[in-house]
């Protein structure tokens, strides 16, 4: 068997378009562009790298971004009171405070500070509440789980009734991941650090959601035959054959596990373009929800 390739690039190119369209509706009928602040602490290079894309990406679908930079020695009076400046500034339908702060930061209190309408990035406590509570539904779900979970139903994997694993217990992507999937009635099962016969535990799941940050760490005779599997890491491996000196490889071993899977995400251009494209797609509601409209469905 050699598995299905889950395109990431193209499906978020359509979530994109759709939301473009979206905003253009709403620009032709004379309302504001949706606007997206990003808060950057410190210039950590691959933050200040995802921050770039994002700016990128309101550009391209003809949103408004304001980048609001504070330096590494912020304290936590400065950054929270910016978030309250944000969420009072009617231009700034979303806020993304980039993750991780610095460590004498409490992340925590920053998340809390951001107003729930303009918690785009979906972190806030009672956001994740909502998500955890059968019937509740949260304005905002995090995007790189959003991604994993639209990835899978634009595939035609069946979710309700699978048997699920996830690896990875993150608040970014492994615990979210798996409160969507116990929404969408699967059954879930999330391994991680002290998780004991973890190969036995991958060999019974019908979906494989892989966030535990070791590279190729799920190897092929993990995985059940035709088993749907989205690999969200992304690891940097030495690879003396390329001029940079490493190739970027998931948490699956992918040339292994795509002899045996029925779907699987490539590394990179899977999980990674959906982030950003579900970002747009949560700031355009956020523009929606703040004019009193209903939810834009994709």
């Amino acid at each position: 068997m050699t598995a299905k390739i889950i395109d990431g690039k193209a499906i978020a190119l359509q979530v994109r378009e759709n939301v473009k369209k979206e905003v253009a509706k709403r620009v032709a009928a004379g309302k504001p562009k949706p606007g997206l602040a990003t808060v950057l602490v410190g210039e950590r290079v691959d933050s200040s790298t995802y921050v770039r894309m994002k700016q990128k990406a309101c550009a391209d679908l003809g949103m408004n971004s304001f980048h609001r930079p504070l330096p590494i020695d912020a304290t936590q009076e400065e950054v929270e009171g910016l978030v309250k400046e944000l969420n009072a500034d009617p231009a700034v339908n979303g806020i993304l405070v980039q993750l991780p702060l610095p460590d004498h930061l409490d992340e925590e209190k920053v998340l809390q500070a951001i107003d729930l309408e303009k918690d785009v990035d979906g972190f806030h406590p009672i956001n994740i509440g909502r998500l955890a509570q059968k019937g509740r539904e949260p304005l905002f779900v995090p995007c790189t789980p959003y991604g994993t979970i639209y990835l899978l139903k634009q595939a035609g994997v069946e979710l309700s009734g699978a048997n699920a694993v996830v690896l990875g217990r993150s608040n970014i992507v492994g615990m979210p991941a798996a409160l969507l999937l116990v929404k969408e009635n699967a059954t879930v099962t999330i391994v991680h650090s002290r998780t004991k016969n973890i190969e036995d535990v991958v060999r019974n799941a019908d979906i494989i959601i892989a966030a535990i940050g070791m590279p190729e760490f799920v190897r092929g005779d993990w995985v059940k035959p035709g088993a749907a599997i989205i690999d969200v890491g992304i690891n940097q491996k030495d690879d003396p054959t390329r001029k940079r000196g490493y190739r970027l490889v998931g948490d699956v071993h992918y040339d292994e596990a795509a002899e045996v899977a029925g779907h699987i995400t490539p590394v990179p251009g899977g999980v990674g373009p959906m982030t950003i494209a579900m970002l747009m797609y949560n700031t355009i509601n956020a523009a929606r929800f703040q004019a009193g409209m209903e939810r834009f469905e994709l």
